[in-house]
């Protein structure tokens, strides 16, 4: 069956919570667990074409939907909006006892920096303390066919990063810039020096760099004291002919060490949130038995292809990686809710979040 816009309308506004319900009793922990928005992938895909309040992704209607959930808070885009909306999501979320964190796209130019204040403005009056951004929405290995092509990326994004970081320390927000499939650990920390502003540092996704042939424990241990906020996750791989695929999997059943996990993020930063970012789709492709994969890493060495493939290896899944793209629009849907409230199930009964 093919899925449409239509259809997964159709099937959203059959599963959409009744927003501002009681959330239950929430249990003890430090407060600190929260929702991504980017868990709901198949739900904000079926919604584009509604009117911007309508939409799942809208901070209120998500921040209600994490409370039902009886996540902690949200790490969710704000936009530009004026005072009396700022403060009317600002006192949404401190009378539920949640917290917000923003998302926001860094400035390409000068000309953009209005935008970029703007949303950051929007954000400090909405009490958000973190505002998540990328330089790379894609995946490096699959943008860039050249050398070159990556060089001009990394200077325009530093220039970007650099327009960016004066906004954000005039108003008293950190800015932390995601892993995302773009920056080895070493590379992004390098870029963070460079920087040298004490408002500009990492939101830690624990899963994406393994898609730079990177262990995602030496990537916690390397980028946890830089770190503002996360995106908390487990991972899957399993093999196939041109490298490995790589998956979102509810928290317990990946790879990762995840008491490991909390206890280094914890050990640098006792007040870091712990956002689960759980998203259910296909499983990506790493190519990285290809000569494409490696034109963006000149200096790399076999060493780390052959640790990756070992890691492989080694933790082979008990069953194939999940593949959603063949259900229809409700059986996606189902299957995204079952997988953030597993994460979240998780998180609070095995790790005490």
């Amino acid at each position: 069956m093919r899925v449409t816009r239509r259809s997964i309308l159709g099937a959203c506004a059959g599963t959409l919570p009744v927003l501002g319900a009681a959330p239950a009793e929430a249990p003890g922990g430090h407060g600190s667990l929260g929702l991504v928005i980017h868990s709901f992938a198949v739900r904000t895909a079926g919604d584009r074409g509604r009117p911007a309040a309508d939409r799942f992704s809208d901070p209120a209607r998500f921040l209600d939907h994490a409370r039902t959930l009886v996540a902690r808070g949200v790490q969710v885009g704000l936009g530009s909006r004026d005072d009396a909306a700022a403060d009317a999501l600002r006192d949404r979320a401190r009378a539920a006892s949640m917290y917000l964190e923003g998302i926001a796209s860094l400035p390409r130019t000068q000309a953009d920096l209005p935008r970029f204040e703007a949303e950051i403005r929007t954000a400090k009056r909405a009490g958000a303390e973190v505002v998540r951004t990328v330089m790379l929405s894609g995946r490096r290995y699959e943008t860039f066919t050249s050398t070159a092509a990556f060089r001009r990326f990394a200077e325009m994004s530093f220039h970007s990063l650099s327009l960016a970081a004066p906004v954000v320390a005039r108003h008293g927000v950190r800015l932390a810039l995601e892993n995302h499939k773009d920056w080895r650990a070493d590379e992004l920390i390098a870029i963070l020096r460079r920087v040298g502003n004490g408002h500009v540092g990492v939101c830690l996704d624990t899963g994406n760099s393994i898609a730079l042939l990177e262990d995602p424990m030496d990537v916690v241990e390397a980028l946890a004291p830089w770190a503002f906020t996360t995106h908390f996750k487990d991972m899957g791989l399993e093999e196939y002919r041109q490298g490995f695929l790589l998956a979102e999997v509810p928290l317990g059943t990946g790879i990762l060490d995840l008491p490991r996990v909390v206890r280094l993020v914890r050990a640098a930063h006792p007040e870091i949130r712990l956002n689960v970012e759980m998203i259910t789709r296909d499983p990506l492709k790493v190519p990285c038995l290809t000569d494409g994969y490696w034109v963006t890493f000149p200096e790399l060495n076999g060493r780390h292809l052959a640790r990756m493939i070992s890691l492989v290896r080694d933790h082979p899944p008990g069953r194939p990686l999940p593949r959603i793209s063949p259900l229809p629009p409700e059986e996606q849907l189902r299957a995204e809710d079952e997988n953030v409230r597993r994460c979240l199930a998780f998180a609070r009964e095995e790790l005490g979040l």
